[in-house]
């Protein structure tokens, strides 16, 4: 069987990032927190599908903390003050750290770049836009104020006011 002729491996934005977890995490407990990061990142970014990049390159921060922390909560275990030695050990393994993760979040990004990431951005601002073709049957049918507009109504003036003493501010 050639290269071509195997099916590739997708993951999801869920499963890459339970990859990526899993590597730091073992990267964390073998004393080797940097690299195995990096490598994580990578084979996060090359494993995922593309329409799914958006939400992965934007947690390698947020996993390489958990993971932190957990190897820093489990380690402060059978410590006299585990506060005391839970965050001296979170200072420590976090300033450390710091160049891994810079180094590994510049590096999703970058990959992802040229897997299609700012195709995954620009269908989101369309989407938050509203730039999207409405459908015949959802067009309003009258011309007045309301079919001119785009977008969402906003909520009636006063509806989230509160009432003082039984009346409006207003009355």
């Amino acid at each position: 069987m050639t290269g071509a002729d195997r099916a590739q491996i997708r993951l999801t934005a869920r499963g890459a990032i339970v990859l990526l977890f899993a590597v730091t995490l073992l990267g964390q407990l073998l004393r080797l927190p940097g690299p195995a990061f990096v490598a994580g990142c990578l084979a996060a970014v090359l494993l995922v599908q593309p329409r799914d990049l958006l939400p992965l390159v934007v947690t390698p921060p947020l996993v390489f903390f958990a993971a932190t922390l957990l190897v820093e909560a489990v380690r402060s275990l059978g410590s006299g003050s585990m506060v005391q030695t839970l965050g001296l050990g979170l200072f420590t393994a976090l300033s450390s750290g710091a160049p891994w993760l810079f180094a590994g979040s510049a590096l999703a990004l970058a990959a992802g770049w040229f897997r299609g990431l700012p195709d995954n951005i620009r269908e989101l601002r369309q989407d938050t836009r509203g730039d999207a073709p409405v459908p015949a049957a959802a067009a309003p049918a009258s011309r007045g104020r309301r079919a001119r507009r785009s977008g969402f109504d906003p909520e009636p003036e006063g509806y989230f006011e509160p009432r003082v003493y039984g009346t409006t501010a207003d009355e």
